[in-house]
């Protein structure tokens, strides 16, 4: 069963018209096809209007929606033969922040992402996506091996942000993200990264900073929450549809500001509607990006890379 948010109220309702009418017409000999017929039209065009006018916050909304493809969904539909690496060598193995080596279409890569978990038990177990210090210096080592042995990196960001908790600042949360967030602008390969849900703080910048950053049409990025934003603005989290507007924190104005690169198309009605479409739409914006960059040198990208980053935010 489809799980509606706030705003898809009127969808929902035209939706279970709809499927009272199929229940009836299931069981009775009067044909009522027509007006199933009328009412899914009917709700398609709604449905198509809603998301054309999406506000920031409600695509907030939508790219926090459970149903959307996570990290797992990607790697089993993009990528063949995923070799996960565990541990930072150091400290543990943050279950929020995975990776390991795999061929995406026909190529060898490694690949890095955010999981958030789909059900209770593998969100606590993926801590909601959250990072901890030990899994970006997880993604530091395999973007060390990937650069190495000469693979391509691909990133698929999706978090709220890294950790807060005391625990990770005490094990070097912010030196981590740093570093992380160096190690991306120092590559000497290729690094694809996409906003495939959320995009928040530096816990995304860390596996964000990228030679083409894709970005799926109703994903969010940006410095903080819309919450967090409004609680330190107006003293309440009640704000928040102000501050993502305020924030400018969707595809469409990060790509006008020149923070992203591509904005990847998503299903009617978002990745969440029809997962599989939304997998093979970003396999095609990587696949594309990826054949753009693998023809350059090492210096070039870098050089690139440096010229991009320092170019955000000049007027």
């Amino acid at each position: 069963m489809a799980s509606f948010l706030e705003f898809e109220k009127p969808i929902a309702e035209l939706q279970g018209r709809i499927d009272e009418l199929r229940d009836t017409a299931a069981g009775g000999a009067v044909d009522i096809s027509a007006e199933i017929a009328r009412l899914q039209a009917k709700s398609d065009k709604l449905l198509r209007d809603t998301y054309a006018r999406l506000t920031p916050w409600q695509k907030t909304l939508v790219a926090r929606h459970g149903d959307r493809p996570h990290f797992k969904h990607y790697v089993a539909a993009l990528f063949d033969g995923f070799m996960p690496l565990a541990g930072d060598r150091a400290f543990a193995d943050d279950q929020a922040i995975i990776g390991g080596l795999a061929h995406f279409r026909g190529q060898r890569v490694v690949v890095i992402g955010h999981e958030k978990g789909d059900d209770t038990a593998s969100r606590l177990r993926h801590n909601f996506g959250m990072g901890k210090p030990e899994g970006y210096r997880k993604a530091i080592r395999l973007m060390q091996l990937a650069e190495r042995f000469g693979l391509p990196v691909i990133t698929l960001v999706d978090t709220s942000g890294a950790f807060p908790g005391v625990q990770a600042e005490e094990r070097g949360q912010a030196e981590a993200i740093a570093r992380s967030t160096e190690q991306c602008l120092a590559l000497g390969v290729p690094i694809v990264a996409a906003v495939v849900g959320e995009g928040g703080s530096g816990g995304a910048v860390a596996l964000a900073a990228g030679d083409r950053v894709l970005m799926f049409e109703h994903a969010v990025y940006s410095v903080i929450s819309p919450e967090g934003c409004a609680s330190i603005l107006w003293r309440t989290a009640e704000r928040a549809a102000d501050a993502a507007e305020a924030m400018k924190v969707t595809a469409q104005d990060l790509k006008r500001l020149g923070i992203i690169d591509t904005i990847v198309p998503e299903p009617l009605g978002g990745a969440h509607r029809d997962p599989n479409a939304a997998v093979v739409s970003l396999g095609n914006a990587v696949e594309h990006a990826l054949k753009e960059l693998t023809v350059l040198s090492s210096k070039q990208l870098r050089v690139a890379r440096r010229q991009k980053f320092l170019a955000i935010g000049r007027w």
